[in-house]
């Protein structure tokens, strides 16, 4: 069991999926985390049943990761509550299902301004928090970054922004000890869920057939607390202290990075 004890965490996305399975983990673990989501009911019922588990401690802060004031005033008040920050987890993001030619323009901003300028902001504003002793930062891209994804063009474009920039500040932050990846997820969550509950019942059964057709590993999503999150656990401790501007696949084979 990675211990955590002394460590400070800011999490985005914490209200459900990955990002609260990464909360529960690192309570388990002895950190003190803040949970960041514009979900509040959600998100403060999960840190409460985070906080029973202990040993670790985490607080709840309401924040829209792509609106900078918001960020600023959320990561203010978390830094403030840790006593410091040591890495942070940006596991926050939307993604919606069109063709490409039915894609508006709102859906592109928001799909953009949530995923792309929510992981610019939140690194951005945690740096000066890690610039002068290290840290480290997750963030989430997706296998759509790196193969064709006919279902979301704008989600996969998202994504591959990402990948970019996470490769980039790792590059920029590494001579102030920041470690930088990108974390590549094929993982069962809530958001999966509702896509498919979305879905017509032959396209959603095609779509299942698909991932167990692609899958290497048992034919299904991953489950978030016992699959992504102790990947994540290792990422963000001493034993990844040499790892930086990497795509870190947790997908069940889906799909394979070099």
């Amino acid at each position: 069991m990675v211990n955590m004890a002394g460590k400070r965490f800011v999490v985005t996305g914490g209200a459900n999926g990955m990002g609260a399975a990464v909360v529960r983990a690192l309570i388990d673990a002895n950190a003190k985390v803040a949970s960041l989501d514009v979900a509040v009911e959600k998100g403060e019922a999960a840190v409460a049943s985070a906080n029973a588990r202990g040993p670790g401690t985490a607080s709840f802060h309401a924040c829209d990761i792509s609106q900078r004031a918001e960020v600023e005033a959320a990561f203010a008040g978390a830094v403030a509550n840790l006593g410091g920050l040591d890495g942070l987890v940006n596991a926050a993001g939307v993604e919606d299902l069109f063709a490409p030619e039915d894609i508006t323009d709102a859906t592109w901003y928001r799909t953009m301004s949530i995923n792309v300028t929510g992981t610019f902001l939140t690194n951005q504003i945690a740096f000066p928090h890690l610039k002068d002793h290290g840290g480290v930062i997750l963030n989430f891209a997706s296998d759509t970054a790196l193969t064709p994804y006919a279902l979301s063009a704008h989600y996969a474009a998202s994504k591959g922004a990402v990948v970019a920039w996470t490769r980039s500040v790792a590059a920029a932050w590494g001579k102030y000890n920041i470690r930088a990846n990108s974390m590549v997820p094929a993982i069962r969550t809530p958001m999966f869920e509702a896509h498919c509950a979305a879905m017509p019942p032959e396209e959603r059964a095609a779509h299942l057939q698909h991932i167990r057709n692609q899958m290497m590993i048992r034919g299904e999503l991953g489950d978030p607390d016992k699959d992504f999150a102790p990947v994540a656990l290792f990422m963000l401790s001493e034993g990844a202290r040499f790892m930086t501007g990497q795509l870190i696949s947790v997908n069940g084979g889906i799909g394979v990075t070099r």
